[in-house]
């Protein structure tokens, strides 16, 4: 157990007397605590995850001689070992020093348990061939940079094409003002407006528009509806449109409401984000740190650290120590280099021991989760997980941070199974993120001629026995970005 490191500092102050002009000193002593670069370093590799540990692992490789990944000429050191009792480094004399690096040389097993491992070699080479394969998405831009080249324009128009095309943002919209475009290139504007005209007839449809406005008309024009209600809603009247004030809309052009509410269907089939299909950045990557697997005697929790270097003490430096022609100096820089080494592997340890005890007390209390589904996820908080694991509840929230875990019931970020309960009228609690699943299934189950407002779903909920405030419902509505009632009624 790492410790905080307390000192006692004396500081000087200096004061200046302004009546006598004179200069005095004091001395008071404090007691301050401070983290240990070590202490450090142990909060940190437990905060990061897999991919970031393995990147830092990788750099105290290279700036660590002593230390290498597992190979042939590499010599396993246990984290047992390394907790057991040896003498003071400062009164070892080198041949007690040698015989302690010879003992840990014959204990050949990991620095750490591991936990899981592939079921075979071929596992890895499938998960090779699965990243060998994997391609680079098309992005938008390079979508309509291929149908800009085959409409073989002047050199002028093309390069004002690929001005544009540069200017249009992942949800395909043009976000510059075209005039000052066309101004800081050099180009007169109306060249510039006949080539905007080109890219908003490319695919997708409505790619180009300069506003949400521009992108639904030129995807009403493209089918054949550029005379028609619907083109009228969203050229005059979008903002009632967004808050389905149908009524308001048919009183301003004279139609009837039933009339409105078709042409609404219609440009609700429409695409707000033309570029929503292409993608420029690469999805980011999970690593379930945690696997949880289902057996007879119920969950089974193992570490996936395959992705983690197995980190070993190199043969040569001990064979510099077995050297007799060997410095003080040398071995005193083995040694540190050594205990530096001897800390790293102990803090992974540590990090791994730590994930492992956690995860294992969530799926002890999410058991029911697992098996039956968000309804029956229970309350459960940090402080009480790090109560039964005997940790400090800091420890518990840089434990799950930015960690994630496999179960039969899918992946989950670790953070997911922390949250608080509401009561019920039998004195049971439940979760938060089970009312707002029971939230979810009311308005996906209600009349969209009359949808229910929050002080419907409040009732409902109370009659289920929750103890739920009328503001709650509302805050948890618009966590799971459900609009009011009235902009949820379509009849």
């Amino acid at each position: 157990m790492h410790r905080l490191t307390v000192g006692i500092i004396l500081i000087t102050n200096g004061y200046l007397l302004m009546n006598n002009q004179s200069l005095a000193l004091t001395q008071e002593q404090r007691q301050i605590q401070t983290l240990a670069p070590q202490l450090r370093q142990s909060l940190e590799l437990l905060q990061v995850p897999a991919l970031e540990l393995r990147a830092l692992i990788q750099k105290e490789l290279q700036q660590n001689p002593v230390l290498e990944e597992k190979g042939s000429d590499a010599v396993a050191i246990d984290q047992q070992s390394g907790k057991e009792s040896q003498p003071d480094e400062k009164e070892l004399k080198f041949k007690e020093e040698f015989d302690v690096l010879m003992r840990l040389d014959r204990e050949t097993y990991d620095y750490f348990m591991r936990e899981y491992e592939p079921d075979d070699i071929n596992a890895e080479k499938k998960r090779k061939y699965a990243f060998d394969v994997r391609t680079q998405e098309e992005s938008l831009q390079e979508h309509l940079a291929k149908q800009l080249a085959f409409l073989a324009l002047p050199e002028r128009d093309h390069r004002i094409g690929e001005l544009i095309i540069g200017s249009i943002n992942e949800d395909g919209f043009l976000t510059q003002n075209i005039e000052a475009l066309a101004d800081s290139a050099g180009y007169e504007r109306d060249c510039f407006y006949d080539v905007l005209a080109l890219v908003q007839d490319f695919d997708p449809v409505g790619v180009g528009g300069r506003d949400l406005k521009e992108c639904l008309l030129i995807q009403l024009q493209r089918l054949g509806h550029d005379s028609s209600l619907a083109s009228r809603i969203v050229n005059n009247h979008l903002d009632l449109l967004a808050l389905k004030n149908y009524g308001e809309i048919a009183k301003a052009l004279k139609v009837s409401a039933d009339e409105v509410r078709q042409a609404a269907k219609i440009i609700a089939a429409l695409e707000p984000r033309p570029g929503r299909a292409f993608g420029d950045e690469t999805a980011p990557y999970i690593y379930p740190e945690i696997i949880v697997e289902k057996g007879k005697d119920g969950y089974r929790v193992v570490l996936n650290d395959e992705r983690i270097p197995q980190v070993r003490i190199s043969r040569y430096y001990q064979q510099l120590m077995a050297d007799s022609q060997s410095t003080e100096e040398v071995r005193k820089y083995i040694r540190e280099k050594v205990n530096a080494g001897l800390f790293l592997m102990k803090s992974i340890d540590q990090r791994q021991r730590t994930i492992r005890r956690v995860a294992t007390e969530i799926v002890k209390v999410q058991s029911d989760f697992l098996d039956l589904g968000i309804s029956h996820l229970k309350p459960l908080t940090m402080a009480e997980v790090a109560r039964q694991v005997g940790l400090h509840e800091t420890t518990v929230c840089r434990c799950v941070a930015n960690k994630f875990m496999k179960t039969p019931a899918g992946v989950f970020e670790m953070k997911y199974f922390f949250t608080p309960g509401l009561k019920t009228s039998s004195g049971q609690s439940m979760s938060n993120k089970a009312v707002q699943d029971l939230i979810a299934g009311m308005v996906a189950d209600e009349d969209s001629a009359s949808p229910l407002s929050d002080q419907e779903i409040f009732e409902r909920l109370s009659a289920q026995g929750l103890q739920v405030a009328r503001r709650t419902v509302a805050k948890y509505r618009l966590a799971l970005k459900i609009p009011p009632s009235h902009m949820r009624k379509s009849g």
